[in-house]
């Protein structure tokens, strides 16, 4: 299944509620922030702090276009935490850190305008 980034492109086909249940969509505190230089797309190495029940994981982030390393710790973000842990280079990346394209296809942040609770789930 290809997903577009296209923001014309026609809606996706129509899943099931129970469909959208098993996507595990979480808010977690970005704690860490570092260089990906291995990287083959620019991109940073996050740690992401779900709280007590997910707890604290790693994710890869193309975000270097919009976002400064110094400007990341202490941000809320979206995340999908149950897919399988994928390996980028040298580094396991656990967790899908969310995001918009801009007008350029860049990516934007998908987070609350109000700070949450940590691990709290999308509905």
């Amino acid at each position: 299944m290809h997903v577009s980034h296209d923001p014309t492109a026609p809606a996706a086909e129509a899943i099931g509620f129970d469909q959208f249940l098993a996507v595990d969509i979480r808010i977690g505190t970005i704690l860490e922030a570092h260089p990906f230089p291995e990287a083959r797309k620019s991109a940073y190495k996050l740690l992401i702090d779900f709280g007590p029940a997910i707890g604290r994981k790693r994710s890869s982030a193309q975000i270097t276009e919009h976002y400064a390393l110094e400007q990341l710790p202490g941000l809320q973000v979206a995340a999908v935490v149950n897919f399988p842990p994928r390996q980028i280079g040298k580094f396991m990346s656990e967790v899908l850190t969310l995001g918009f394209p801009d007008e350029a296809g860049k990516v934007v942040l998908f987070h609350p305008s109000t700070p949450v609770p940590n691990g709290g789930r999308l509905f």
